[in-house]
Protein backbone atom coordinates (compact mmCIF):
# COMPACT_ATOMS: atom_id res chain seq x y z
CA UNK A 1 0.00 0.00 0.00
CA UNK A 2 2.76 2.35 0.91
CA UNK A 3 4.68 1.75 -2.60
CA UNK A 4 1.21 2.85 -4.43
CA UNK A 5 0.64 6.10 -2.32
CA UNK A 6 4.27 6.82 -3.64
CA UNK A 7 3.27 5.93 -6.90
CA UNK A 8 0.48 7.88 -6.90
CA UNK A 9 2.71 11.02 -5.37
CA UNK A 10 5.08 10.97 -8.29
CA UNK A 11 2.12 10.55 -10.45
CA UNK A 12 0.96 13.42 -9.30
CA UNK A 13 3.85 15.55 -9.41
CA UNK A 14 4.67 14.54 -12.89
CA UNK A 15 1.17 15.82 -13.93
CA UNK A 16 1.66 18.79 -11.94
CA UNK A 17 5.32 19.69 -13.78
CA UNK A 18 3.33 19.04 -17.05
CA UNK A 19 0.68 21.26 -16.23
CA UNK A 20 3.06 24.34 -15.19
CA UNK A 21 5.34 23.80 -18.46
CA UNK A 22 2.20 23.74 -20.56
CA UNK A 23 1.19 27.25 -18.74
CA UNK A 24 4.87 28.63 -20.07
CA UNK A 25 3.70 28.03 -23.95
CA UNK A 26 1.93 29.57 -26.15
CA UNK A 27 -0.20 28.42 -29.19
CA UNK A 28 -0.99 29.82 -32.37
CA UNK A 29 -3.89 29.70 -34.95
CA UNK A 30 -4.19 31.57 -38.52
CA UNK A 31 -7.29 32.13 -40.72
CA UNK A 32 -7.56 33.53 -43.96
CA UNK A 33 -5.02 32.33 -45.25
CA UNK A 34 -2.71 33.77 -42.48
CA UNK A 35 -4.80 37.20 -42.77
CA UNK A 36 -5.56 36.85 -38.89
CA UNK A 37 -3.34 35.05 -36.41
CA UNK A 38 -4.38 34.56 -32.72
CA UNK A 39 -1.70 33.48 -30.11
CA UNK A 40 -3.41 31.72 -26.79
CA UNK A 41 -1.58 31.28 -23.75
CA UNK A 42 -0.88 27.53 -22.28
CA UNK A 43 -3.73 29.05 -19.80
CA UNK A 44 -6.46 29.13 -22.46
CA UNK A 45 -6.47 33.33 -22.29
CA UNK A 46 -5.50 35.16 -25.70
CA UNK A 47 -2.40 36.85 -25.79
CA UNK A 48 -2.65 38.55 -29.39
CA UNK A 49 -4.24 38.75 -32.06
CA UNK A 50 -2.73 40.41 -35.86
CA UNK A 51 -5.04 41.42 -38.13
CA UNK A 52 -3.40 41.85 -41.76
CA UNK A 53 -4.82 45.90 -42.33
CA UNK A 54 -6.32 45.40 -46.05
CA UNK A 55 -9.45 42.96 -44.54
CA UNK A 56 -10.27 45.87 -41.86
CA UNK A 57 -13.08 46.85 -44.35
CA UNK A 58 -15.38 43.92 -43.87
CA UNK A 59 -16.33 44.22 -40.12
CA UNK A 60 -18.07 40.77 -40.50
CA UNK A 61 -15.59 38.78 -42.52
CA UNK A 62 -13.03 39.70 -39.82
CA UNK A 63 -14.95 38.89 -36.71
CA UNK A 64 -15.34 35.61 -38.45
CA UNK A 65 -11.54 35.15 -39.18
CA UNK A 66 -11.10 36.55 -35.58
CA UNK A 67 -13.05 33.44 -34.40
CA UNK A 68 -11.66 30.74 -36.51
CA UNK A 69 -7.96 31.97 -35.79
CA UNK A 70 -8.85 31.91 -32.03
CA UNK A 71 -10.83 28.53 -31.99
CA UNK A 72 -7.47 27.38 -34.05
CA UNK A 73 -5.03 28.13 -31.62
CA UNK A 74 -7.79 26.57 -28.36
CA UNK A 75 -7.42 23.67 -30.29
CA UNK A 76 -3.86 23.40 -30.28
CA UNK A 77 -3.38 23.89 -26.76
CA UNK A 78 -6.14 20.93 -26.10
CA UNK A 79 -4.17 18.89 -28.57
CA UNK A 80 -1.37 19.42 -26.43
CA UNK A 81 -2.73 19.55 -22.92
CA UNK A 82 -4.33 16.12 -23.96
CA UNK A 83 -1.01 14.42 -25.79
CA UNK A 84 0.81 15.79 -22.54
CA UNK A 85 -1.47 14.99 -19.63
CA UNK A 86 -3.42 12.16 -21.66
CA UNK A 87 -0.32 9.65 -20.88
CA UNK A 88 -1.47 9.44 -17.51
CA UNK A 89 -4.81 7.37 -18.62
CA UNK A 90 -7.31 9.01 -16.85
CA UNK A 91 -6.89 6.13 -14.07
CA UNK A 92 -9.22 6.76 -11.36
CA UNK A 93 -6.49 6.13 -7.80
CA UNK A 94 -10.21 7.35 -5.87
CA UNK A 95 -8.90 10.89 -4.26
CA UNK A 96 -5.21 10.14 -4.67
CA UNK A 97 -4.48 13.03 -6.56
CA UNK A 98 -6.50 15.45 -5.11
Amino acid sequence: MNQLMQQAMQMQAEMQQHREELLTKTFEGSSGGGVVTAVVRGDGTVDRVTIDPEVLDDAEMVGDLVVAAVNQAIDALNREAAAELGSFGGMDLGGLLG
